[in-house]
């Protein structure tokens, strides 16, 4: 086999990767993108709300009773010395409740006093588009907003037992508050029978919640209680839908480790993790996710379910704690920890080792690839601290790959030269053996023993571009740091493709082309670097070879379009690097860079010669 069959056999399986790619992935992304889009405008356009408050959650039931639900538990009148807080912060559907609000450096929002959940939270640092002037992201939005999706806390008790707050219960604060990071807030509530229940809650600078609640108990009898934690979603949202990204329900259950759970899986019935004392449960999105950590290194029971609440489909994440037993006179407590915000790698490395919460990094899908996908990024976000800039990150890291590979490249560069001398040799065997193919071959293959010369050694410097190609893709995919993050000149959003367009002469003729017809600048950048590369060698024999030579670059220009800016920067940049290798090696080896010949054979039809001819 000559070195332009291997080198036509190695893009041939890039192309044939790429184009299922393009197929799976890059062209339904664009296409769920639109749908989500245009869903959201239909639905704000309806003005659709949700249904009242409580009726979509499911409160896990105590060991070996029935279900409570919540908002079951009677309302008393205001403690001596408690009143009701006033408003504070806006209320999405004009829901009349009294309300505290929360203001950190990373989350504006509020806490709704009836049912005492955390229910309204914009992420300060995230706009919806790279325009800073755009409305902020809204992770949790109230009951009665468009998709109701918030957290709540509670306490459950057998059947028969003493009343709980619930959903409707409207608790109590001794005085207007702000939750800011140093200034948590406490709520109670007195059930009229001798329990007072206070519930305690924290936050840091960034997402993270800490949910401290407590009962005193003044019955004269021992209570026992068993602590929970849910989130709970309305409607499905839009989601990619891909294996390349998990969206929907997620936790880590001590030695059982990662469990995924799909909005589909619990169509038919709820998932049941095993019972474990270490560990965390929520609701992941791309970008954005929500985590119950439960506290006490005592085990807990978690729960992914579906339900229904009108016409919107609800999806749960709960877990119930232990039995606890509160003594006559007594209080007892249980802390919970709530993530609710962006996944940035570090801040949940952070979170792990300062709480000591079991793989919260997980919440990012690194993918099956993880050991090449989590490298690529740390790599990444080390350079970015240097130069200030992802897309010069990405060139670095380019560079740092060649670096890397430079003996396996140099070593193929070589090889392929010294075959470029062949060419007239090669070509004598295979008019000399046209009509014997077995003999062409071992008269080939001893001609290549006696140059020591690989034959195999061109495909490498493409086929070890392949797993960098995709880890790279996978983290301008999943992760929030490339998110919006700008390049240089008109790319704005590394994760985003190139927002010019040939076709509309790059804004200037006002005409929204098909998804087929956007092609930018970078992507033509990116051909024509791979056009120069491909041109330096020879056109191949063979005449089906030479047509997926030539149309190669303009196949590969078109499919790129639709991928993010970042991976068409880092793929033009390395067919340069790789050219410029290429260039130097040829010319060490004193082999004609035949690219300009080339372009008039490709152009004319003809052959370009070889070095014979």
């Amino acid at each position: 086999m000559d070195n332009n069959r291997n080198v036509f056999i190695a893009i041939a399986l890039s192309l044939g990767i790429l184009l299922a790619w393009q197929y799976f992935v890059a062209g339904p992304q664009i296409e769920a993108q639109r749908q989500q889009q245009q869903a959201a405008q239909q639905l704000a356009e309806s003005g659709t709300q949700a249904p009242s408050a409580g009726s979509g959650a499911q409160v896990p039931p105590a060991p070996g009773v029935a279900p409570q639900a919540p908002g079951a538990a009677p309302q008393a009148p205001p403690a001596e010395g408690l009143a009701a807080a006033p408003a504070a912060g806006a209320q999405a559907s004009g829901e009349a409740a009294p309300r505290l609000a929360i203001d950190t450096p990373a989350l504006t929002g509020s806490i709704n006093l009836r049912g005492g959940r955390i229910d309204e939270l914009f992420l300060k640092r995230y706009h919806e588009t790279p325009d800073p002037e755009s409305p902020l992201i809204e992770l949790f939005q109230p009951v009665g907003g468009a998709t109701p999706y918030y957290a709540d806390f509670g306490w459950v008790t057998a059947q028969g037992g003493p009343a709980v707050p619930g959903a409707d219960t409207v608790w109590q604060t001794t005085e207007s508050e702000t939750l800011a990071p140093g200034s948590p807030v406490e709520l109670f509530w007195d059930n009229g029978a001798g329990l007072i229940f206070k519930r305690t809650i924290a936050v840091d600078e960034n997402y993270m919640f800490t949910v401290t609640q407590s009962v005193a108990n003044s019955t004269g009898e021992p209570v026992t209680l068993y602590p929970y934690g849910v989130i709970i979603r309305y409607g499905q949202p839009q989601t990619t839908g891909f294996y390349i990204l998990h969206e929907g329900p997620i936790g880590v259950f001590g030695e059982e480790g990662l469990m995924e759970v799909d909005y589909s899986d619990l169509d038919d019935e709820q998932v049941t993790p095993p019972k474990v004392a270490d560990g965390w449960l929520g609701i992941t999105d791309k970008y954005w996710a929500a985590a119950l950590i439960p506290g006490g290194d005592t085990p807990f029971q978690g729960r992914f379910l579906r339900g229904d609440s009108g016409a919107l489909p609800t999806y749960q994440a709960d877990f119930l704690g232990e039995a606890v037993s509160v003594p006559v006179g007594g209080v007892a407590s249980n802390e919970t920890l709530l993530f609710a915000g962006a996944k940035v790698s570090q801040l949940l490395n952070d979170y792990e080792s300062r709480y000591g919460i079991d793989r919260l990094n997980l919440l990012i899908d690194w993918g099956w690839f993880y050991f090449l996908t989590k490298p690529m990024f740390q790599v990444i976000d080390f350079l970015f601290r240097f130069l200030g800039n992802f897309g010069l990150a990405i060139l670095a890291v380019t560079v740092l790959v060649k670096i890397v590979f430079f003996p396996l490249a140099n070593k193929s560069y070589a090889s392929m030269s010294k075959m470029k001398k062949l060419q007239p040799q090669i070509q004598k065997l295979q008019e000399r053996y046209k009509d014997d193919k077995p003999a062409m071959q071992k008269e080939m293959m001893e001609l290549y023993k006696r140059e020591k010369i690989n034959p195999l050694a061109g495909c490498w410097p493409i086929l070890i571009q392949i797993p960098v190609f995709f880890a790279l893709y996978k983290v301008l995919f999943v992760t929030i740091e490339m998110r919006h993050a700008p390049f240089f000149g008109w790319i704005k959003d590394l994760s985003a493709p190139d927002p010019t367009n040939l076709f509309t002469l790059f804004g200037l003729v006002p005409w929204d082309a098909p998804a087929i017809l956007h092609l930018g600048i970078w992507p033509i950048i990116m051909g024509v670097t791979m056009f120069v590369q491909m041109r330096m060698n020879p056109q191949p024999p063979d005449k089906t070879q030479q047509m997926i030579f030539n149309w190669m670059p303009v196949i590969f220009t078109f499919m790129l379009a639709t991928f993010p800016a970042g991976l068409v920067i880092y793929w033009a940049w390395n067919n340069f690097l790789s050219a410029l290798q290429q260039g130097l090696i040829m010319r060490k080896h004193g082999v004609k860079i035949e690219l300009w010949d080339n372009l008039k054979g490709m152009i004319g039809g003809k052959k370009s010669k070889t070095p014979a001819e």
